[in-house]
């Protein structure tokens, strides 16, 4: 699993590319609550079109992070999910606590006037 980020203003930016399963899951929890340890940090946007897979320890890794934003009044937004990933999420009910947007542009839009 591959993690790059980069910040702006009160959102972490993250693109993900690998399997994200239960071999590689902590890693990224770790590496995910680092970023977002900053109480200034509200929003977290995925860009996950290079993540080839996920099983249910991504479902927890999502959450778990969601839980963290939601706190601060912030938000989790995904984009770039293939067929396998968005499957994954409507069953999961993941779309209940994030949107999924075309690009992490569209994504960025949506959090204008979002204090």
């Amino acid at each position: 699993m591959q993690i790059s980020s980069k910040q702006k203003g009160d959102t972490i930016i993250l693109k993900m590319s690998g399997e994200l399963d239960h071999h590689s899951a902590q890693n990224v929890r770790t590496t995910l609550d680092n970023l977002i340890e900053t109480p200034s940090i509200k929003h977290m946007i995925m860009d996950l079109s290079g993540l080839r897979f996920m099983d249910s320890s991504g479902i927890g890794v999502f959450i778990g992070r969601y839980k963290v934003l939601a706190k601060r009044g912030g938000n989790i937004l995904v984009c770039g999910l293939n067929a396998n990933i968005t499957k994954i999420f409507e069953i999961s009910g993941l779309f209940k606590i994030t949107r999924a947007y075309g690009s992490v542009d569209e994504a960025l839009q949506s959090l204008k006037g979002v204090g």
